[in-house]
């Protein structure tokens, strides 16, 4: 029989495993499936299993799981616990997935200390200070009124980062202070006629070791001990196991050792009588792994710096003008049809509209191009980037989060909390490293128990944890998320935002890219050329319907006819029933009249024939690269519009560069054959297919997959969210619709094609840091544990102390963190238009 159950409290594949290891182990399950999504286990079962068993075996399993039968509510979130900083906290290797906590704390899988993730926030609670006269304090922007200078705002609380990091750092500067002196007491036993033993006994020695070790172990490193009790008790082992077993072990063998000496045969003893302790092994190696804790730390913070720097260009204040006045105003009092003034010099506060002047902005900090982008009337800008040496007035249109620089810090963040592909090597080898590193540490000590020198067990415990101490699975689960959060971030400061990791390793083996002509190849701003008649129809007559029936649509070249026809001086008239038929055009009842404006299968949809003549007419134009629209009324051609889209100057540059990467290239589009292929021609492509709606680009797409090719698809348009979503990897202009650049999983901000090359470069870049990273972890743990398990001993005689083991284990994490800021350093190249 199958019995359906709900389950709460789970949060990662782990989770899920440890839940259905446990009902597997009920007597009377034959089979578990326990899904992570759903939150549904069902149980084939023997025969009737009371439910208070599998709930006793679902609460064994570790962690905070509880059973109950299907369509159970979730018990409600308990409330968040006070702390520091403003985000969210994650874990940087990844152990939940993309899961976060409200407050500061440890991972429950890995046991690291819980990330603060960077977010947009109004500076310090709204508060303003002098910087003359720090006592002046008020809640908004204003002047000083001991000094007259503006007031700035307060400095932010210490973020929950930098509070980590100044408590491990004086934790460590109190763990080193008292292991110093245990060190240099057990370091005198080598010392000829020890002058030490001349004050006291070496017993007596021995206790001073045991108080000074109180202080390390009990109040500096108890968090390590905290952790790895944790971790057995849920089962989930970490890096925090091994160093809980092994300094534990240690310091309880030596406190042991010094209470109940007579307890141990001859072998532990020393030649006074005196058993081998290792208080100076287990603080140094708590010490130690303590560094490696502080300088991880340090190195955490720089893997955010690209969105610091990102968080850093959005002003504190904007200046508002009212009734022809003018207020400085905190960022957060910024609403939607605001009007602002920017000054020369100063940081656009927040997405809009410029009404009135022009200027240059630079937006190299958004777009990664440096050079300034002319600004005129009408023109949008972004918040974060600057101004030149013009003042304008601006319009407010997008304001807090949804403004691009607070969208691009969300992606960024997001991406950086995302799980590659890749990773799953390092979790399939992490499940069973920890086991079996214990395993091996046992088998260690009894063979040097067994085979070893005498004093046999003191050499077999030295090299025990010696095994436990080295291995680091935290390098192992740091390789990856460390190279995404900073790959992702240097993208960021590029133009190119990346959804998630996925998206990031499939860029690397995309072979090839599917383009949209409109807006990614051309610019998308397009212009009406001419406007004609035919049957004796009047042009004027056909310009005022063309207005007429695009009134209500937002495509690019609806707005080119309604910008056309205001010029003229063209009122549109009134227009119902519009309805845009995807791929072929627009129609409505314009005053009583049905009208039809497209293409030639939009004209057969009207009923419309369309003679040679005006087909020849047409030709001319589409042969020049030209999009040209019929109108239709009532079953008959009226006349047509000739519109113009001029090819991105980058376009022919960057798929150049593509091509001899060796990466095909195929245009795909709705527009005519004869206009795809001039456009085609200028660009150097001869893939291409012209005519194309949303499904047969999806279909297009499909096709190449099945083929074996991985396949990118650009696009900026609505109808272009089909192919996005179907391909392997969706690139969205930036400047296009936001259905796009949600189907897509990488967004090019300036909405250039050249972005996916500095995409591509980027990829193979972070991939190739991240096997580097994964080499390197897997080599460290391959190398390292025989060595501390004493392989060299028989050859070359040597053997690795625990506490250089420590050493090596808390520097091995830095090393792959260290590798992960290389890539900030990296050039991606930069476009040459």
């Amino acid at each position: 029989m199958k019995h359906a159950y709900t389950i709460h409290g789970m949060t990662c594949m782990g989770c899920r495993s440890h839940v259905q290891a446990a009902l597997e182990g009920v007597d009377g399950v034959s089979r578990a499936l326990v899904d992570l999504e759903t939150g549904e286990a069902v149980l084939e079962m023997e025969g009737h299993i009371p439910l208070e068993t599998l709930q006793q075996a679902v609460k064994g399993a570790g962690g905070l799981y509880s059973l109950h039968p299907k369509g159970h509510k979730a018990p409600d979130p308990e409330p968040p616990a006070s702390g520091p900083g403003t985000g969210v906290y994650y874990c940087p290797m990844q152990c939940e997935g993309d899961k976060t906590y409200d407050a500061p704390g440890d991972c429950p899988v890995c046991g690291m200390a819980l990330v603060e993730e960077q977010r947009m926030a109004p500076a310090a609670s709204g508060k303003w200070t002098c910087p003359m006269h720090p006592e002046v304090v008020q809640d908004g922007p204003g002047s000083c009124p001991i000094c007259g200078m503006d007031l700035v705002p307060q400095a932010p609380d210490e973020s929950a980062e930098e509070k980590t990091y100044r408590e491990l750092l004086a934790k460590l500067w109190i763990a080193a202070a008292f292991t110093l002196p245990i060190f240099v007491i057990a370091m005198s036993e080598m010392l000829p006629d020890n002058p030490l033993y001349r004050l006291m006994d070496q017993r007596y020695w021995n206790g001073v070791q045991l108080l000074l070790s109180l202080p390390v172990v009990f109040y500096a490193t108890w968090m390590f001990f905290r952790r790895a009790w944790r971790s057995l008790r849920t089962w989930n082992l970490n890096m925090f196991t091994l160093i809980g077993i092994g300094a534990g072990v240690a310091w309880t063998f030596s406190v042991f050792a010094l209470l109940f000496p007579g307890f141990f045969p001859e072998a532990f003893k020393t030649e006074n009588g005196n058993v081998h302790v290792y208080f100076e092994a287990a603080t140094v190696i708590l010490t130690l792994v303590l560094l490696g804790q502080v300088l991880e730390a340090r190195a955490h913070s720089r893997t955010h710096a690209a969105v610091k720097e990102l968080l850093q260009l959005a002003p504190h204040t904007a200046v508002r003008v009212q009734d022809g006045r003018e207020e400085t105003v905190a960022l957060d009092q910024v609403r939607p049809g605001d009007v602002l003034r920017v000054k020369p010099g100063g940081k656009i506060p927040v997405d809009g509209r410029i009404t009135e002047g022009e200027t240059t902005v630079d937006e190299s900090m958004i777009s990664g191009e440096p050079i300034p982008v002319d600004k005129a009337p009408g023109d949008p800008v972004s918040g974060g980037t600057l101004n030149g040496n013009q003042t304008f007035l601006m319009v407010a249109e997008k304001v807090g989060s949804e403004t691009l620089l607070a969208r691009i810090v969300q992606l960024v963040n997001e991406a950086g909390r995302s799980r590659a592909p890749i990773q799953n090597l390092a979790d399939r080898i992490s499940a069973y490293f920890v086991p079996t590193v214990v395993g091996v540490s046992a088998i260690t000590f009894a063979a040097w128990a067994i085979w070893g020198p005498q004093p046999a067990y003191v050499y077999a415990l030295v090299n025990a944890i010696a095994v436990l101490i080295i291995a680091c699975p935290c390098a192992l689960g740091l390789a990856t998320p460390m190279s995404v959060m900073v790959g992702v971030g240097k993208g960021a400061q590029s133009g190119v935002l990346i959804r998630n990791a996925e998206a990031l390793q499939r860029m690397s083996r995309v072979s090839t890219l599917v383009v949209d002509k409109t807006g990614t190849l051309t610019e998308g701003r397009p212009a009406v050329e001419e406007v004609g008649a035919f049957n004796g129809a009047n042009a004027a007559e056909a310009l005022r319907l063309i207005v007429s029936v695009n009134a209500s649509s937002e495509h690019p070249l609806a707005k080119a006819t309604l910008a056309y026809g205001e010029a003229r001086g063209t009122a549109p008239g009134k227009a119902t029933g519009f309805r845009a038929v995807s791929g072929m055009g627009v129609e409505a009842e314009v005053e009583g009249r049905q009208v039809a404006l497209g293409n030639a299968r939009m004209m057969e949809r009207a009923g419309a024939v369309l003679s040679p003549e005006m087909e020849s007419r047409a030709l001319e134009f589409q042969q020049q690269g030209k999009t040209v629209s019929y109108l239709a009324q009532a079953g008959k051609v009226l006349g047509y519009v000739v519109i113009g889209d001029p090819v991105k100057q980058d376009s022919k540059g960057a798929i150049a560069r593509l091509q001899e990467q060796g990466v095909a290239v195929v245009m795909l589009t709705g527009d005519n054959p004869e206009t795809a292929a001039a456009v085609a021609e200028t660009l150097g492509l001869s893939d291409f297919k012209a005519g194309m709606l949303p499904e047969d680009k999806r279909n297009a797409v499909k096709t190449l997959q099945d083929k074996g090719q991985v396949v990118a698809m650009a696009g900026d348009g609505i109808n272009d969210a089909p192919a996005l979503a179907q391909a392997d990897v969706g690139i969205a202009m930036g400047t296009g619709t936001d259905v796009a650049i949600e189907s897509a999983g990488i967004t090019l901000v300036k909405g250039e094609l050249h972005g996916i090359v500095k995409a591509r470069e980027l990829s193979h870049a972070v991939m190739r840091n991240i096997r580097q990273n994964l080499f390197f972890a897997l080599v460290y743990n391959t190398v390292g544990v025989p060595v501390a398990a004493g392989v060299l001993y028989p050859v070359f005689g040597l053997l690795l102390s625990p506490m250089i083991a420590a050493l090596a284990m808390s520097f091995s994490s830095v090393s792959v963190i260290a590798n992960a800021l290389r890539l900030r350093t990296l050039r991606l190249t930069a476009s040459n238009t």
